[in-house]
């Protein structure tokens, strides 16, 4: 460390009187500069909180950060009748320090100024009495700027540090995830919004030669913004940053936003519906098995049949042997009617589904026709109205034995197929959503028992869904694409989808559905990414920013949602958090209430843009995350105004206080505060139109509503 030591009468401050494993306490000279240091080459505020200072080394010199400032008054003997007599003309200055990295002299440049680098760790702690040096503005630029390999991407700029540059490498920053945190007003979404826009920005610059603001999409980048207030569709609306738009209902011209049902997984359906683990969730999923399986091969479609019916027969099976005599008294002779009944519905509903195989399953669609007269004939002589609502007579043996026979010559003579090859529930295959509570309806009858009575309130409830105005368009079958075109649209960049960002304003999907349907997208392009590592041994880097993320990844249940749907959300983001970073997803989160998000999720991010955060539990949330003794530099979080903040992290090597690159107002999100003034004076805002409002609230499926003329 030559120049340290050359100019060491110059920039010395101060020397080291107190030594430990955290921190140092230095005492200033009494020439030390009170406010601006003039003698490291250009004005420098010192001494200032979060301000660096250099103690040289064998190895170079240890970098530590200013934590606290005070001044140490020395006081005359206990028995002096005035201390203030003895105070020193000059009360001694101290500073803690917390070291954190050594600074090395790696050689010169081209013109002969010295190149220094920054390593994170101290080798040998400093020892009492070592001089404490300002670090010039070249050593400054050092500490805080990144190496030249990693200056791709400009955040924002150091005070503390002559204002250099902030720089961060996406590999770094993406890589290993990234906590954007932050109260509401403190510029959060502007840093969340600028640092997409500046990564796109170099990318297009770097990968094609073009300006920051060319119309050239970038190569290869992906970024999906999950924005549930439709806040981020403003903040890339000049067109500089080509985008793909989503939204409920295809509104002011973005694509319709869908997350059709046939996509969601057996797990996604079950919290959807609140199904019971007891009989509910199995009946559902077997349900979901057959209706992937509908259009899947002939064998596959006649082994689940056949599968059918002996469910049926194991059931009569266990009741003639329960009930040797006969089927008597209410209301187990209505069970068993009701059971008959659905027998004849099963034969039906079979009969026309193997007749779409023709000859591949002609026999075994024959033989299911020729027992329904068996069936029938049971069910017909038993049955009778009485004050028009059905009833049944007691059944005897020989109905059982009826049954049973023509059951038995189906499943013995199509023996069951191996399942081996066949469509799990959780396949992305595609089926008829309205024919789901239907299709549990028949796997409840064939189950027998009280199935039914179980099922019931499921199946009321997936058809109340189905019926919302407001659920239909998100979870619509009949309007989704394939599986290529959804994750094509989605993923991109691509022929269909070459813009690098993707928005989906999730501010119009209703609650019921918003936290599936945040679970099913991200666990998509989860599983997207992983398959295609597989396939072609190579990641694709995909960047997930999670706006008001304490939304959807709670650390405990949201009692303003379904518990089974806010925990499947929460699983799905926690998976991603763990192993998203080996197959290049990379997870931002932003957040106003730290101490309400998953600890695992936060675990996993390893780079921190910290905003202000006036709440004592998130503060003290935040600086446990904080690795070693660091964690005492964020005593100035409550206090920092709009558009600072500390970075921190994999992503810089050392922790900075940074003022975020400006944005212009048309480049950032709809997040101001509401100007009550101005708008009560008339000043601002604008008139409402109610039929307009009243019209889109009644038909939430249209995009685009004019107000009705009431002329």
């Amino acid at each position: 460390m030559t120049t340290i030591v050359d100019r060491i009468g110059s920039l010395t401050v101060g020397r080291v009187e107190n030594v430990t494993a955290e921190e140092l306490n230095v005492v200033l000279f009494n020439e030390t500069p009170q406010a601006t240091a003039l003698n490291t080459g250009s004005p420098t505020g010192f001494p200032r909180v979060n301000a660096y200072v250099l103690i040289p080394n064998e190895t170079g010199a240890v970098v530590a950060v200013i934590k606290g400032i005070s001044i140490i008054r020395a006081k005359g003997d206990a028995g002096s009748k005035d201390d203030a007599l003895v105070d020193l003309p000059f009360p001694a200055r101290t500073i803690t320090a917390i070291p954190f990295g050594t600074l090395i002299l790696e050689g010169n440049d081209a013109e002969r100024q010295p190149v220094y680098c920054l390593e994170r760790g101290v080798p040998v702690l400093p020892s009492v009495g070592d001089p404490v040096l300002l670090p010039t503005s070249v050593q400054l630029r050092s500490i805080v700027e990144a190496r030249n390999a990693d200056r791709v991407i400009e955040v924002g700029t150091a005070p503390f540090a002559g204002n250099a540059r902030v720089w961060v490498h996406p590999d770094k920053l993406f890589g290993r995830h990234l906590a954007i945190l932050g109260n509401t007003g403190s510029g959060k979404s502007c840093s969340v919004a600028g640092i997409v826009r500046w990564s796109l920005e170099s990318v297009a610059q770097q990968a094609q030669g073009a300006e920051p603001h060319s119309d050239a999409p970038p190569a290869n980048a992906r970024f999906i913004i999950l924005d549930p207030n439709g806040e981020y569709s403003q903040a890339f609306e000049d067109g500089t940053i080509p985008v793909r738009r989503f939204a409920v209902g295809g509104r002011d011209g973005a694509r319709a936003l869908t997350v059709p049902g046939w996509l969601w997984n057996g797990q996604e359906w079950a919290a959807f519906t609140s199904a019971q683990p007891g009989v509910q969730r199995p009946l559902l999923l077997r349900a979901l098995r057959q209706l992937r399986n509908a259009g899947s091969s002939a064998v596959t479609a006649r082994s689940q049949a056949v599968r059918r019916y002996n469910g049926y027969v194991r059931q009569l099976e266990q009741l003639y042997s329960d009930l040797p005599q006969s089927v008597a008294g209410f209301p187990r002779n209505r069970d068993f009617g009701s059971l008959l009944e659905g027998l004849i519905s099963l034969t039906q509903s079979d009969e026309n589904n193997l007749t779409t195989y023709g000859n591949d399953a002609i026999d075994l669609r024959d033989a299911i026709v020729a027992i329904r007269p068996v069936v029938q004939g049971v069910h017909d002589a038993r049955h009778y109205i009485w004050q028009g609502n059905p009833r049944f007579n007691d059944f005897q043996p020989q109905d059982l034995e009826a049954v049973l026979a023509a059951l038995r010559s189906i499943t013995d003579a199509f023996p069951t197929a191996s399942t081996h090859g066949e469509i799990s529930e959780d396949a992305p295959v595609r089926f008829n959503v309205d024919e789901l509570p239907d299709r549990i309806h028949e796997v409840a009858m064939a189950t027998g028992g009280q199935a039914v009575n179980n099922v019931e309130p499921l199946i009321n409830r997936i058809q109340v869904n189905l019926g919302d105005a407001g659920l239909r368009p998100v979870i619509d079958t009949d309007g989704a694409e394939s599986l290529t075109a959804w994750l094509s649209a989605l993923l991109g960049p691509g022929e269909n989808a070459p813009e690098p960002l993707a928005i989906l304003d999730l501010s119009l999907v209703p609650s019921d559905v918003v936290h599936i349907a945040v679970a099913v997208i991200s666990r998509l392009i989860f599983e997207a990414l992983q398959r295609h590592i597989q396939a072609g041994n190579a990641a694709l880097p995909t960047v997930m920013v999670l706006e008001e993320a304490h939304t959807f990844v709670r650390k405990d249940a949201d009692a303003g949602a379904s518990t089974q749907a806010a925990e499947l959300c929460r699983q799905t983001f926690e998976r991603i958090a763990r192993e998203g970073r080996k197959f290049g997803l990379g997870l931002v989160l932003a957040s106003q209430r730290p101490s309400e998000l998953s600890p695992t999720v936060l675990a996993q991010c390893n780079s921190f843009l910290l905003h202000r955060i006036v709440n004592d539990v998130d503060q003290n949330l935040v600086r446990r995350l904080v690795p070693d003794a660091l964690g005492s530099l964020l005593g100035e979080l409550p206090t920092l105004p709009s558009q600072q903040a500390i970075l921190l992290g994999w992503a810089v090597p050392t922790p900075v206080l940074l003022r975020v690159r400006n944005l212009e107002k048309p480049q950032r999100p709809r997040s101001d505060d509401p100007k009550f003034w101005e708008t009560w004076l008339n000043h601002a805002g604008v008139v409402p139109n109610w039929p307009a409002v009243a019209a889109s609230w009644e038909q939430p499926d249209v995009g685009e509503t004019d107000p009705p003329d009431e002329s």
